[in-house]
């Protein structure tokens, strides 16, 4: 969606394409802001790919649409064919009117009017704390959900846990074993098992409750100790995710797809699809013929059924629920899996737009320049919790979102205690406490600047940052349907350094009453806008700090 200004080239240049060629085809016009000043506001490509089906030189059509063009702006033709808008002021200030107008709605799109939309995130065995790499997916997701619905779409945060098969046995062996270490009984944890000491510290609690002493590891005391494990483990996950600042609609089970047989009526369905066949006793799914990246093991010669086979019949599940669209945010080692999923929902001939899949690359901590090394197993990870709790919710936040998603995350950890303006989250949540400063003391001058006379901007730095507030849905917008959350975070960065520049060299309040009540306005603007950002971004957006 082109913003407020790129609209009104759009729809001068559409006029000026259609007088130039009147019968020629329909084409797609793209306006983005100009690199340098001197090429513009903004320039257009047109001409260029316009040129082959007209038949006519790509500069000569330039030319030739550059004299059609009507509107408040002037056009020029630049190096092969490009076309820069050089805007009026009225133009730029009839932007920041508007971004006024729609007040706290503005950044509100209503494409997904409507529609339903489910996005998957965290979604961590309970089988430890949260670490920080779970951090980093239940931000992404988090802020997905926030983007979507701007978009305007009903969103349903989810988490699937998974409480059955093999991970959960070893599990609960691994905390009977230390249960029985208080005890007096030594020995080891089995092959694969977990380490930590969040798991000596489960068992002194068990032991407190209870008086049996489960010297055996019989099927009850299985069942007991799952049951303990997966109930406690789940709530510290909750609890974590609260301190984020993360909320989810819904808890999914795993164990639930499985008691009401849906994972059987999912293998059927593939079956009556001939999506399936068998080999060396298993049931194998036919994913290369679907796009898959190999045919992998759906049910294993035993009987059991695999990881893929359970997230078919839950994604099926998914799909029955009414959802649109469904969004699973991932990290990038699932790549496999995903694609043979996507290749089960063609055999069952689901809408190829319906699952998509948000996917990220791992986060690790430096500190003094060197990368900590974490292994969830061993027990050796710096748990979500602990970094909450050292730097508080919204720094967390902010750095998990700071780089695009296939990138991998180096968190600085010095970074991020840093007090000072260098830390971006604080440096971006200072320009709202700022201009809040700044309305205070309007108030007790009494300058209102409702009314104001927008003509009065005039100076560079002001109409630049008309155009960046002008850019605010459609950031939203981009970073929503590219699943690229961090441009809201160098937009807002950006944004911020604009303003902070602005104000250290501009006087807002100052003896011409007029100005003052223009700059204002533009102020208004500017923290309106900041406040939508960092709403999305779950942060808090201080009048003091």
């Amino acid at each position: 969606m082109p913003t407020y200004l790129e609209r009104l080239i759009i729809e001068s240049l559409s006029e000026a394409y259609r007088a130039v060629r009147p019968d020629g085809p329909t084409v797609t016009i793209e306006v983005r802001p100009s690199d340098r000043p001197e090429f513009g506001d903004y320039s257009s490509n047109l001409a260029l790919i316009a040129s082959r089906s007209a038949g006519i030189p790509p500069r000569e059509l330039a030319e030739r649409l550059m004299k059609a063009v009507g509107g408040p702006f002037r056009v020029e033709v630049a190096g092969p064919g490009f076309l820069n808008f050089f805007l009026a002021r009225p133009t730029i200030h009839a932007a920041l009117s508007e971004a006024l107008s729609r007040s706290d709605r503005f950044g509100f799109i209503d494409e997904g009017e409507g529609k339903r939309a489910q996005i998957e995130f965290v979604s961590s065995n309970p089988t430890g704390p949260l670490t920080v790499g779970h951090g980093r997916q239940a931000v992404l997701g988090d802020v997905l959900s926030a983007l979507y619905e701007r978009l305007g779409y009903d969103v349903e945060r989810e988490y699937y846990f998974n409480d059955e098969g093999r991970q959960i046995d070893l599990l609960a062996e691994s905390l009977w074993v230390r249960f029985r270490e208080l005890h007096g009984e030594s020995r080891p944890i089995p092959e694969g098992g977990y380490e930590g000491d969040y798991l000596r510290e489960m068992a002194k609690d068990l032991r407190a409750e209870t008086e049996e002493e489960f010297s055996e590891f019989d099927p009850p005391t299985r069942e007991r100790f799952r049951r303990e494990a997966v109930s406690r483990i789940t709530e510290w996950i909750k609890e974590d995710l609260a301190k984020l600042g993360v909320r989810f609609d819904t808890w999914f089970s795993e164990a639930d797809l499985h008691r009401a047989g849906k994972v059987e009526e999912a293998l059927v369905e593939l079956e009556k699809r001939g999506g399936v066949y068998e080999k060396d006793g298993a049931v194998w799914l036919a994913a290369e013929r679907h796009g898959g990246a190999k045919d992998s093991v759906l049910i294993r010669s035993d009987g059991r059924p695999t990881y893929l086979m359970v997230d078919i019949a839950y994604h099926i599940d998914k799909f029955r629920r009414g959802f649109s669209r469904v969004i699973d945010v991932q990290g990038s080692d699932h790549q496999v899996e995903q694609s043979c999923v996507k290749a089960a929902l063609r055999i069952l001939d689901f809408p190829d737009d319906f699952l998509s899949y948000a996917v990220h690359q791992f986060v690790s901590l430096k500190e003094k320049g060197e990368i900590k090394r974490m292994s969830t197993r061993a027990g050796r990870f710096f748990t979500l919790r602990a970094l909450i709790d050292e730097l508080g919710r919204d720094v967390v936040r902010y750095f998990m979102i700071s780089r695009r998603p296939e990138a991998h995350l180096e968190f600085d950890l010095d970074l991020a205690r840093s007090e000072s303006l260098d830390n971006p989250a604080t440096y971006v949540k200072y320009a709202h406490t700022r201009i809040a400063s700044i309305f205070r003391k309007a108030a007790g001058m009494k300058i209102d600047h409702a009314g104001a006379d927008l003509s009065l901007l005039a100076e560079e730095e002001e109409l630049e940052l008309i155009k960046k507030i002008d850019r605010f849905p459609e950031v939203i917008r981009v970073a929503a349907v590219s699943f690229a959350p961090h441009m809201l975070a160098e937009y807002a960065l950006d944004l911020a350094r604009s303003f902070h520049a602005y104000y250290d060299k501009h006087r807002v309040l100052g003896d011409d009453i007029e100005l003052s009540r223009a700059r204002l306005s533009l102020l208004s603007a500017i923290k309106l806008v900041l406040k939508g950002t960092l709403d999305i971004l779950g942060m808090d957006a201080p009048e003091e700090m």
